[in-house]
């Protein structure tokens, strides 16, 4: 009895609402056995209900069964523990879904440890030991255990495919090559296992290079995003500043006005009632006057009226009230209009600036933009079209800007325009007022014998040294020059002949992020003139540059 209770399964002795061995076993009217604390603390749960169920089979009682422990259950279990009962395999030794399941187990089957193409069956650990101990069992091809044992099984002649057939491109056995495939190019499948292992490696080895090279753009998007979100959260913050600046500044000025209109108030108001004081003071002395001689006039005895109208004191010098207008007065309904008049400037420069400032902000466009092609035709340019006007602030003084500082005109006589650092002395040029990034697209229409259209960095020299600050002379600025023969692109100082059909106008596409900027000849058609692809490291201004003939102009187009 002790040697077959080694061979039984711990499984057959335990409860199975505690799942382990049987303590005080009891067997139910169905014929399941628990442990009696397990059994009645389930049917403790179920009194309520008056009905009282298996807990495996759900079989129903009606009323509760009385319980009574099985002896001989309980003496055996106490016996297979003296004798060494099996211990259960652990959970992760049974087959799941996606294992392969031994073929031999019954019941709750095992994992296959291997499978046998000979035999095309699955064995786990305990029932494949046949085939280490038997000699003719050892001769036996044991592999790695599979669910498609039949799919390795020839078909036609039953036997292992350990044969490749080239010719057909599949697996075949002994028999298949020297008879349906007989003159085929045949080898071993071991041997074209270690040609296509040659190439799997291969393959191997470009897919893992390629798992490197995308792990390298990962990271660098990884690191454009942390620099993304850097520059934003420093944009943002100097935003703020910024405008707190601003804030700043406009209650500091309406503080001012209001401190101004205060103390003027009290001035005004001060010399007013002063004013006021003196006459109240005039018309008592006149009321006092006034009825020293009504009493005077009312006396009988004449000698004594001529004696006290000759000792009358003079009346007082009139306090002079011709200051004194009588008519609605405005006061400080002045002050209001101006402050109106600054808010209506304010406003309109707020809503030209901040056109430019959304513009900008929606250009950036960190995602690749070398992924994003150049347009091909002019509508496609001119989804990119910018408003571009002139700063006067730049203008040289013999350039007259018009048409909305859209337009400049080289003049024979200097401009009134007031000092500033930013303004070209020696050189005919003048700079756009907007920054440009992101993708844009603008269009300068000219008359005249030809005038540079440029771009450059706001930081070109504006005086001094003819390379410093003539526009496409430096390394801070690119011209294209167009006049009625030919065209011509300057760069740090190195003119490079461009050939193209004759426009009087120039469109100029610029990609800042990918580092494209394009010059294009339009007129029916669009025809490109030059590319620049280089690395832009500061935003840029669009610029015009003069050859002194008075009367040449150079305008921004008004693009639809």
């Amino acid at each position: 009895m002790a040697k077959k209770g080694v061979q039984l399964d711990r499984e057959t002795f335990s409860c199975s609402i505690c799942l382990d061995l049987l303590k005080d076993p009891v067997a139910t009217p169905c014929g399941h056995s628990y442990c009696m604390n397990c059994i009645k603390s389930f049917w403790d749960e179920e009194d309520e209900k008056k009905v009282h169920s298996c807990p495996q089979c759900r079989q129903t009682f009606t009323p509760r069964p009385v319980l009574l422990k099985n002896t001989m259950l309980a003496v055996l279990v106490e016996e297979l523990k003296k004798t060494g009962l099996q211990a259960a395999p652990a959970d992760h030794c049974y087959a799941g879904p996606e294992d392969v399941a031994c073929d031999v187990c019954t019941g709750r089957k095992l994992k296959a440890l291997k499978s046998c193409l000979v035999c095309v069956v699955s064995y786990c650990e305990q029932h494949l030991q046949l085939h280490y101990d038997v000699a003719q069992l050892k001769k036996h091809k044991l592999v790695d255990p599979s669910n498609k044992l039949q799919e390795k099984i020839c078909s036609c002649h039953d036997e292992v495919m350990k044969m490749f057939c080239r010719t057909d491109q599949q697996c075949i056995c002994y028999l298949c090559s020297v008879d349906e495939h007989k003159g085929h190019d045949t080898v071993s499948a071991a041997a074209e296992r270690t040609e296509r292992q040659r190439e799997l490696e291969v393959s191997r080895q470009n897919i893992q290079q390629r798992i490197q090279d995308r792990e390298k753009d990962v990271k660098l998007l990884q690191q454009e995003v942390e620099a993304i979100n850097r520059s934003a959260d420093k944009a943002v913050e100097d935003s703020e500043k910024i405008f707190t600046e601003l804030i700043r500044l406009m209650e500091k000025r309406r503080s001012d006005v209001k401190q101004q209109v205060r103390s003027q108030q009290e001035t005004e108001v001060s010399g007013v009632k002063e004013l006021e004081e003196k006459l109240q003071q005039e018309i008592t002395e006149l009321k006092r006057k006034d009825a020293e001689l009504m009493k005077l006039s009312h006396t009988e005895d004449h000698t004594q009226f001529l004696h006290n109208y000759s000792s009358l004191s003079p009346l007082s010098e009139s306090t002079d009230s011709s200051s004194i207008n009588i008519h609605p007065l405005r006061y400080f309904e002045d002050v209001t209009a101006a402050v109106s008049e600054l808010r209506d400037k304010l406003q309109d420069v707020l809503r030209e600036k901040w056109t430019n400032i959304s513009q900008t902000v929606t250009d950036v466009d960190v995602l690749l933009s070398n992924s994003q092609p150049e347009p091909k035709t002019r509508a496609g340019f001119l989804k990119y079209s910018r408003e571009i006007t002139l700063d006067p602030n730049t203008a040289h003084t013999k350039l007259l800007l018009s048409e909305g500082n859209r337009k400049a005109t080289s003049m024979g006589k200097k401009q009134s325009y007031s000092s500033h650092p930013d303004r070209f002395t020696d050189l005919w040029q003048v700079l756009s007022r907007e920054s440009l990034t992101g993708r844009c697209y603008w269009e300068v229409e000219w008359r005249g014998t030809g005038v540079d259209v440029a771009v450059t960095y706001k930081n070109i020299s504006r005086a001094g040294n003819h390379n410093k600050c003539a526009l496409g002379h430096n390394d801070k600025s690119w011209a294209l020059y167009p006049d009625n023969s030919k065209y011509q692109f300057l760069h740090n100082n190195i003119s490079t002949p461009v050939s193209g059909p004759q426009s009087s106008r120039v469109g100029v596409y610029l990609d800042h992020s990918a580092g494209i900027l394009s010059f294009y000849s339009v007129s029916e058609t669009m025809t490109l003139l030059h590319r620049v692809q280089t690395t832009f490291t500061q935003p840029l201004c669009a610029g015009l540059r003069f050859y002194f003939p008075v009367g040449d102009t150079a305008e921004f187009c008004k693009l639809k």
